[in-house]
């Protein structure tokens, strides 16, 4: 929770069409780091202390409706129908603000890199304030022209002279004022443009007008990078992804390939680990220190412990739990199974539902079979055990400390502990008998290549 000395409010716009993403996803439901863009605005207004958050939707996306009703609540949301531009889409959410008294922030559901550090100094201040942005290509943005830090007017590029295209401080789009005065503001601005709508940046001018203070602050051009299509939602992961590394490097991280290591928005690794070249990270990984993630793995809603080392080629699903000095190897799967310290289980496993003790040693080709169809259920392996591989083992099911799984075994039924099980046929053994049925093959097919000939 960020210093505050007034109260706080955030209006995140989310009803655009979203059209040149050409996805039947909504555009603000797509991921920049395992998170929806439109997660990463809420993100930032809950860091910034917001104590009203209104994401404003349009009748045209009920996915996004219900995404903010799971997060927030039915109150959050404010419906844009029809949509007139950015100015009436903030009207919009004026209602769900009633007798609110402080300071609102209007951000994008579609600028996922925007941080609340970014949004922090349009606060505690009078009058109109906007975040600007040096822009490297300003193209069609709209240019801040300013007095100091007093901004003047925001003039969009269609409109503007030759000296003011020259301008490259940018509007971000993000704008913050007292609710009274913004809503009484807004409900000035006239739609008489080419377009028929209501823009907010005339709310500049007319505050200019009224004698309020207008100014503006500025962020990274990266940070408000706004997502519109496909290219630029790589661009975002991309950036997003940079970000993730430098930090994770910065924080003493091994990585001899960083490129090729992708993170989500919530990965955690502590120093001292090392990640070998690609390895993905979905959300809710969390890596502590000294741990070594091995080429090709992937890790999702996991805990992987100091001293433990996982693949290559290894995946880790929701639940897994390594302990300190726990190892999996290639081509091994863990879901929602707890190893203990010094478990391994090196080679082509899956591990599903369980718990696996200290120092057990589960063989190649293991299955824990937890799935009935209809109902999943747990296999517990003892500290000690070792499973032989190629087993199968048919839970609900508990190999006790130090048993011994023989090769082969499918085991339906718990297992002592110490004890040695077998779960296989007897193996029977015919002298003579592969030479025989090689002869018989032979004379077979020779016959019949003798019968087409005729």
């Amino acid at each position: 929770m960020t210093s505050q000395t007034r109260a706080r409010a955030a209006i995140i716009l989310a009803a655009g069409q979203g059209t040149r993403m050409k996805s039947p996803l909504p555009k603000v439901l797509h991921l920049v780091g395992g998170r929806t863009m439109l997660d990463h605005a809420i993100d930032a207004a809950q860091a910034l202390g917001c104590q009203r958050i209104v994401v404003v939707v349009g009748v045209h996306s009920p996915q996004v409706r219900a995404h903010v009703v799971a997060r927030l609540g039915e109150e959050a949301v404010a419906v844009q129908d029809p949509p007139l531009g950015t100015g009436h889409a903030v009207r919009a959410a004026e209602q769900a603000l009633a007798g609110f008294d402080g300071e609102v922030v209007v951000t994008y559901g579609d600028v996922p890199l925007l941080k609340a550090a970014d949004i922090e100094p349009v606060f505690n201040a009078d009058g109109v304030t906007v975040i600007g942005f040096e822009a490297r290509d300003p193209g069609a943005y709209g240019r801040l022209i300013l007095e100091g830090d007093a901004l003047l007017a925001i003039t969009e590029a269609k409109e503007a002279s030759p000296e003011v295209l020259a301008i490259t401080a940018c509007n971000s789009g993000v704008m913050a004022a007292p609710a009274a005065l913004l809503f009484s503001l807004l409900g000035q601005v006239r739609n008489d443009n080419a377009k028929g709508e209501y823009y907010l940046t005339d709310v500049v001018a007319l505050a200019r007008q009224a004698g309020q203070p207008t100014r503006a602050v500025f962020a990274p051009e990266d940070s408000v990078m706004g997502v519109n299509a496909q290219d630029e939602l790589a661009q975002a992961e991309a950036l997003f992804q940079k970000v993730q590394r430098e930090t994770f490097l910065t924080d003493g991280v091994t990585m001899t390939a960083p490129d090729t290591v992708h993170f989500a928005w919530d990965t955690q690794v502590g120093g001292g680990t090392v990640i070998e070249p690609f390895v993905v990270f979905g959300p809710g990984a969390v890596i502590e220190g000294g741990a070594r993630i091995r080429s090709f793995s992937h890790i999702e809603g996991a805990r992987v412990a100091s001293g433990a080392e996982v693949g290559p080629y290894a995946r880790l699903r929701p639940g897994a739990d390594l302990a300190e000095g726990v190892k999996i190897g290639n081509f091994v799967e863990v879901k929602n199974v707890a190893m203990a310290k010094g478990a391994k289980a090196n080679h082509l496993a899956y591990l599903g539902d369980g718990t696996v003790g200290a120092g057990a040693n589960i063989g190649a080709g293991t299955i824990f079979c937890n799935y009935d169809g209809f109902n999943k259920a747990r296999t517990e392996i003892g500290a000690g055990a070792f499973v032989g591989s190629n087993s199968s083992l048919v839970a609900p099911v508990r190999i006790g400390d130090g048993a011994l799984i023989a090769s082969g075994s499918v085991v339906t039924e718990d297992v002592p502990a110490d004890a040695l099980a077998f779960g296989r046929a007897r193996q029977t053994v015919k002298p003579e008998a592969a030479a025989a049925f090689r002869t018989e093959a032979k004379a077979r097919k020779e016959a019949a290549k003798a019968a087409k000939s005729q």
